[in-house]
């Protein structure tokens, strides 16, 4: 899950400057801007690893599993088949119903036993007894994501959409010199081994699948290496998140594997209960009444969005992006100028 940082506002650094590469420059002054793109279309990170010279062959030959030759592969058309980890609450929840709205069939998974009950009572209600399951998973264990996997191929077969959502920051927001060692296992175990080993299972299950499949990154603040102050743990290990996506793509494309893809994912800022919890001083509230959207208006362009990468045949690894650049500026600028925004999700003081 997202969340953003509530920095300081400069009225002096107002004035954006030239972003390149897709992705905000350190012109940018708020951590919450981080990773942000000044444009509304995915970022294409395939040259990533297209400037380097691999040994594509030696490596191929070294790889575990071969990808299945093009004369076996299946095509990926919808309705697909979703796994979002993460998703009783929250961003993760609001995009299971969005997919489930747009007709693919849906797998959620949590920690928690009763709100995997709760929450697949609630989508089958709404949506049909044949289109979603749900099981328990932590995903810091990697036991229980092979267990997710062998249930994800049980009852869906494939999984073409596989969406790494489960994250924490323990709702603590302290300065790192006050957050206990029980805070800190939490945040990085959840979100850093927990989203390798999710990434590990996912394409060992995508590689096995004719069909091959995409695994979406959900990046947070952070993820383009400004401060995060009163969370810094979480912000480090968001840093990671784009890093990790990136060696992966590399990773995958020294083997030439050309039908799994790892992508990045960006919600931008959610008004969540991890996002709220923090929201305790005039600074927060500023930030977020101009800048969060409730989950249900984040999910509605992120499904879209998603499920247009398969549609589309696209090969290469994309940055798909909510709150962009642009709009955020656009939206910092209309406050200030014309008093918008005020008292959307909060009081100020």
């Amino acid at each position: 899950m997202a969340c953003a940082a509530f920095p300081t506002l400069t009225l002096s650094l107002l004035r954006p400057r030239g972003l390149e590469g897709g992705q905000a420059t350190r012109a940018s002054p708020w951590p919450l801007l981080a990773g942000l793109d000044s444009r509304n279309q995915p970022t294409d990170l395939s040259e990533v690893s297209s400037r380097r010279n691999f040994d594509r062959k030696s490596w191929s030959r070294r790889a575990i599993r071969a990808e299945f030759p093009p004369e076996e592969r299946e095509p990926m058309v919808p309705p697909y088949n979703v796994l979002i980890t993460g998703s009783t609450k929250g961003i993760g929840y609001a995009l299971a119903k969005e997919f489930l709205r747009a007709g693919d069939n849906v797998l959620i998974c949590s920690r928690s036993d009763e709100r995997v009950e709760s929450a697949v009572q609630n989508l089958k209600e709404e949506y049909g007894e044949q289109h979603v399951w749900g099981t328990v998973c932590d995903v810091r264990v990697g036991k229980d994501v092979k267990e997710l996997v062998a249930f994800a191929r049980e009852k869906m077969k494939y999984v073409d959409i596989w969406i790494n959502n489960a994250g924490s920051n323990a709702y603590s927001y302290k300065p790192l010199a006050e957050t206990s060692d029980e805070d800190l296992m939490e945040v990085v175990t959840t979100n850093t081994l927990g989203l390798m080993i999710c990434c590990r299972e996912a394409i060992n299950l995508m590689l096995s699948q004719p069909r091959g499949g995409h695994i979406f990154n959900i990046d947070g603040a952070g993820s383009d290496g400004r401060p995060t102050p009163r969370f810094a743990a979480y912000g480090a290990t968001k840093r990671s998140v784009v890093h990790l996506t990136k060696s992966l793509q590399a990773e995958l494309q020294m083997q030439d594997v050309k039908n799994v893809l790892v992508h990045n994912l960006s919600p931008g800022m959610v008004t969540t209960d991890l996002l709220m919890s923090g929201a305790t001083t005039k600074q927060a509230k500023f930030f977020i009444n101009i800048l969060a959207e409730p989950p249900e208006v984040v999910a509605e362009y992120l499904v879209r969005s998603v499920r247009s990468v398969p549609t589309s045949g696209n090969q290469k690894p994309t940055y798909i992006r909510f709150l962009t650049g642009l709009k955020a500026y656009s939206q910092i600028f209309s406050r200030i100028a014309f008093g918008a925004r005020r008292n959307r999700h909060l009081i100020e003081d």
